[in-house]
C-alpha cells in the first residue's frame, strides 16, 4: 500500500527530511515452526512483515492489520519481543527514525498469498533456510524465538541500529 495520508502531510511539510514514526513488526510461525516473511515490492529484498501505526491506532492492532493486508494471514499475538530505535533512508531520498516493536505472533487463520501492491511474494520459511535478510531481521528473529522470554530492548546509550 503507499504512503498513508498522514505520511503523505507530513512528506509535504518537510520534505525528505528526518521524521520519527512508530512501527510494527510481526514475526509469525506456523504450526510446523516456519517464518512468514514477504518480498517488498520496492527493494525485492525479502524481510518480515512490519508497518507504521496510523495515528490512534494500538500496536497491537497495527501488527494484526498489517499481517492480514499484507499476506492475508490472521495472528494472535503471543507477546512483546522487543522494541528499538533504527533509521532507514529509502530510495527517494526520505529519511526515518523508526521506533520498532516487534511481537512474536502465531498464525490463526487465512493463506499467506501477496494481498496487496507491498509484496511481490510471501512465503513461509523453515529457520534453516532463510532466504537472505539483514542482520536487523535476524535480530528480531532471534529474540521472539524463546516462547516466554522478555522483551529485548537496547541498553541506555546503545548506538542506533542501522538501516532496515
Amino acid at each position: 500500500m503507499p504512503a498513508s495520508e498522514y505520511v503523505n502531510g507530513l512528506r509535504a511539510k518537510v520534505g525528505n527530511g528526518l521524521i520519527m514514526f512508530p512501527t510494527v513488526t510481526a514475526i509469525v510461525f506456523n504450526a510446523v515452526g516456519e517464518i512468514l516473511l514477504h518480498q517488498r515490492s520496492d527493494t525485492a529484498r525479502w524481510t518480515l512483515v512490519a508497518g507504521i501505526m496510523d495515528p490512534g491506532e494500538q500496536p497491537a492492532d497495527a501488527l494484526i492489520r498489517e499481517v492480514e493486508e499484507e499476506t492475508a494471514v490472521q495472528v494472535r499475538i503471543e507477546r512483546l519481543a522487543g522494541i528499538a530505535l533504527h533509521e532507514v533512508t529509502y530510495t527517494n531520498g526520505d529519511q526515518c527514525q523508526m521506533v520498532n516493536s516487534w511481537f512474536r505472533c502465531r498464525a490463526v487463520g487465512g493463506e499467506a498469498r501477496v494481498n496487496d501492491s507491498e509484496s511481490l511474494a510471501v512465503g513461509w520459511f523453515a529457520l534453516d533456510s532463510l532466504p537472505e535478510l539483514n542482520p536487523f531481521a535476524h535480530h528480531r528473529i532471534k529474540t521472539a524465538l524463546p516462547e516466554d522470554a522478555p522483551a529485548w530492548f537496547a541498553a541506555p546509550g546503545d548506538p542506533m541500529i542501522p538501516g532496515w
